[in-house]
């Protein structure tokens, strides 16, 4: 409700369209902001502010949660975060895929994907609440919720990562989710598909994650494959969930390779059927071609692949695997270890499926991008206008009220999100203003890091972030713990 006739607020948003985050309609009202959260939802004619922005023909919206990032040094070393911010995003969710930003020593060598998140030995993480502190002490343009990973708590507990953990190994890393635990983290996250976890059983995690199950913390999954035994690796991850009675988030849904495309038909009903009996969501990017570290299995190779960056061959960034492998004059899967360490586009999906799981109604959108190289994956810069702009307005998959809970309420609830994610009185005042008839991605395979079109301000706990192209250089963004408190 509007206050009185002699309310003042820091900022005034007038004329705007609201869509809240509850998927409920739309309507006509303006939003008073105050001391960072919103103060005022309605009728504010007469009302007065230090800042008035004209909202007239914009939908005002919550500020978009991506609900999958590899952000987790970037928010320190990009700290102003260009790419996330110009694309109306005004919180991450951190720690995905088993890679976090601590617990991690200045000592120890990162193995693949580890060292994707660019963390310099020198400005390491040895506890988690250290990590939680930096960024309290030098803030993000945008909110941070942050998991621990468990392929991170591996390499800093094993000195072998080929084998499953002994009983002592697996001690000392719940210890290590104790402590982030106690700090502040949201869950925990596996990367089974990755090298560093892909030999941990199933057992092994059930006993480190036990440190969850007393918080309800949340167990986060890249599955240990997304291909021919996704219906397996599923099986797993809700098995894990029940055991520690936590819920669970399946990362990046996806069925790739070409044997499987069509497989989300099987795949979705029985995810939908499993929420029935505990608590199950999942994440979903709106592209057919993923992106990771460079690998030389062949299943990764069946389809395009383009070139990230690669420490021996900086030079290859933006190429073709199959240009370089034919003008090296070797196969692809040697041309791949040659480029490695590195990262790469990945071509594996069926667009079919891609839509079907954008499309099933508890899907939150994650952009799953990574933030080193010069051409990264444009879901890094585009993610969230491609759902507005593409899926929602040119391909008719959802209306606008759906498309921008499922990148703010939905989110904001499955992650524990307290008074985040929709616009309610009392909320922190996160928003992102968009033109719905010209909001969309800019950025392409070829042009990656071009800035969205048509997100007009994007503002982070009451800080005016985003203006007509421009970064204010405001780093007003929180760290959000477990619990749902921010701490600024």
């Amino acid at each position: 409700m509007p206050g009185n006739a002699s309310t003042h607020y820091d900022l005034l948003i007038a004329g705007g369209t609201v869509i809240d985050g509850t998927k409920a309609p739309r309507f006509s009202a303006d939003i008073g902001v105050s001391g960072g959260r919103i103060a005022a939802i309605g009728d504010l004619a007469g009302h007065t502010a230090e800042r008035t922005l004209d909202a007239t023909d914009r939908i005002v919206a919550p500020g978009f949660i991506d609900a999958h990032t590899h952000d987790d040094q970037a928010v320190l070393s990009q700290a102003t975060m260009p790419f996330k911010i110009s694309q109306g995003v005004t919180t991450v969710i951190a720690g995905n895929c088993g890679i976090s930003a601590a617990p991690l020593r200045a000592d120890m060598d990162l193995p693949m994907p580890l060292s994707l998140i660019d963390a310099p030995a020198e400005g390491r993480f040895t506890t988690f609440a250290a990590y939680l502190d930096a960024l309290r002490a030098a803030p993000s343009s945008v909110n941070v919720a942050a998991m621990v990973g468990h392929s991170t708590l591996r390499a800093v507990t094993m000195p072998a990562l080929d084998r499953a953990a002994s009983a002592e190994e697996i001690a000392a890393m719940q210890a290590l989710v104790e402590e982030a635990m106690q700090a502040g983290a949201i869950g925990l996250s596996t990367g089974t598909f990755y090298p560093p976890a892909a030999k941990a059983t199933t057992e092994e995690i059930i006993a480190v994650c036990r440190p969850l199950s007393a918080r309800k913390a949340l167990y986060v999954t890249h599955m240990r494959d997304e291909s021919d035994q996704v219906m397996q690796s599923l099986e797993e991850t809700f098995r894990i969930g029940r055991e520690l009675d936590v819920p669970v988030v399946v990362s990046h849904h996806k069925v790739q390779n070409t044997a499987n495309f069509g497989r989300s038909q099987v795949t979705l009903p029985f995810i939908r059927e499993t929420m029935r009996h505990q608590c199950v969501s999942l994440d979903c990017y709106p592209y057919t071609a993923g992106s990771t570290m460079i690998r030389a299995d062949r299943g990764m190779l069946e389809g395009r692949v383009l070139i990230s960056a690669s420490q021996p061959h900086p030079e290859c960034a933006g190429r073709d695997l199959d240009d370089i492998a034919r003008e090296w004059g070797v196969p692809k899967d040697e041309a791949a270890r040659r480029l490695q360490p590195g990262s790469a586009v990945y071509f594996l999906m069926d667009e079919n499926d891609v839509q079907r799981i954008l499309a099933f109604d508890e899907t939150m959108i994650g952009s799953d991008g990574i933030p080193v190289g010069e051409s990264p994956h444009p879901r890094l810069w585009g993610t969230f206008p491609r759902v507005l702009g593409h899926y929602c307005r040119e391909i008719g998959l959802f209306p606008l009220e759906t498309a921008v809970w499922k990148m703010t309420g939905l989110t904001a609830r499955n992650f524990g999100l307290h008074q985040r994610g929709t616009l309610a009185v009392g909320h922190h005042a996160d928003i992102a203003i968009f033109d719905a008839a010209t909001v969309r991605d800019a950025a392409s395979y070829e042009t990656p890091t071009r800035p969205a079109e048509g997100i007009d301000t994007v503002i982070v706990n009451g800080a005016i972030t985003w203006r007509h192209g421009t970064h204010s250089g405001a780093r007003n963004g929180q760290v959000i713990t477990r619990q749902g408190t921010a701490v600024s």
